[in-house]
């Protein structure tokens, strides 16, 4: 059997019918709503700042451009005053030698010496004039282009403003969801405990693999207790004391923050888990599909390597997630259509309603594998 994405609000309906505490619970159906329009939220934040990031960098570059064309109008500017002053020069004393050139014209002796004299006197004085009007484009194309430079630079304050506007609805939007996973996250962490311990106790009586959704082997593994510094000694020394291992993702690992500084984050950490396997330089990929996207971006990352060892062991061309029944042409596209899947179909980030869906069989072994894998990007 294969998994096909769903929407998100038929997996909250689920969630909600299945995990639904309290007086105060809302209806399933209304869970559903919601979290299908705080993801339709995600994706129009994210559609309406990149469009607004584009046109700030498209009124950049008319910036830059137009800067340069000043620059160079500028730097022309000295050699083509003295060619006009020159020439307004040679005009002058064209004129005030106006008797003598009548002379020479009168002194032609031919029909034909007359008109090669008048010849060379209008090359003359159009040489002159063609340096006067260069010198006065020049200054016109200036003005022109600092005029446009001027109504860029207003237009680029705009876009500035419309930008950060888009960013921060962006942030919010990622907030919320990651908020409202931290909520269902902490209703079912006494189920997601025993899916861990259950993973540790197949560990210790030696079971090392399970069978994924789409028939993969992947390897158990659970997530290792963190270590913190404890004081309490008597002899006023340092111990080494280990918390519980956790049971659910820690939401508040992933910072939201702009585009550009939570790619160049996540890219580098991603890259490191890659590093040596069939997916490696694709962090950037996955850190810009999870911002698109709203996820968690250690989500994809992880159950590429709990389904195929980080795409070593594909069921369908460059599907490294055991995901659906079809492959692809490369990693990028894969990447991007794994993660937008993960938000429209199961969600911001790991959880035991998400384990059950994407593999019903070992639905424990899978999540305590995933949940592992995040704690270790």
């Amino acid at each position: 059997m294969t998994r096909r994405p769903m929407r998100l609000a038929a997996t909250v309906l689920v969630a909600g019918l299945l995990f639904g505490v309290g007086a105060n619970a809302l209806p399933a159906t209304a869970q559903a709503d919601e979290a299908s329009d705080l993801q339709a939220k995600v994706e129009q934040t994210s559609k309406d700042y990149n469009a607004a990031t584009r046109h700030l960098k498209d009124v950049q570059a008319d910036i830059d451009a137009n800067q340069q064309r000043l620059d160079d109008l500028n730097a022309k500017m000295p050699e083509l005053k003295r060619e006009a002053a020159s020439s307004i020069n040679s005009s002058y004393k064209l004129s005030q030698s106006s008797n003598g050139l009548i002379d020479m014209l009168l002194s032609a002796e031919n029909f034909n010496d007359l008109i090669s004299a008048m010849n060379y006197l209008d090359i003359i004085a159009g040489k002159n004039y063609q340096a006067i009007d260069r010198l006065v484009e020049a200054r016109e194309q200036a003005q022109e282009t600092q005029d446009k430079l001027a109504a860029q630079k207003t237009e680029a304050q705009t876009a500035q403003a419309k930008a950060e506007d888009a960013m921060n609805d962006a942030i919010a939007a990622r907030k919320e969801a990651q908020q409202r996973a931290a909520k269902e996250l902490a209703a079912q962490k006494a189920e997601a405990q025993k899916a861990v311990e259950d993973a540790e106790k197949a560990e210790k009586d030696g079971q090392t693999t399970f069978k994924t959704e789409s028939g993969n082997t992947a390897t158990i593994s659970t997530p290792q207790a963190q270590q913190k510094s404890d004081t309490g000694a008597s002899s006023g020394g340092s111990q080494k004391q280990d918390n519980p291992a956790p049971s659910t993702p820690n939401t508040g690992a992933v910072t939201w923050s702009a585009r550009d500084k939570f790619v160049k984050k996540w890219s580098g950490r991603i890259d490191a888990y890659l590093a040596g396997s069939p997916m490696a330089g694709h962090g950037k990929t996955f850190a810009e599909a999870a911002y698109d996207n709203g996820v968690d971006p250690r989500f994809s990352p992880a159950i590429a390597n709990v389904e195929s060892s980080k795409g070593l062991y594909c069921f369908k061309p460059h599907n490294a997630w055991g995901w659906g029944s079809s492959g692809w042409g490369d990693w990028d596209s894969a990447i991007r259509d794994h993660v937008a899947g993960l938000a429209s179909g199961y969600g911001y980030t790991v959880s035991v309603s998400v384990a059950k869906k994407y593999c019903p069989p070992n639905w424990q072994f899978w999540y305590s594998a995933v949940l592992s894998n995040m704690n270790s990007i």
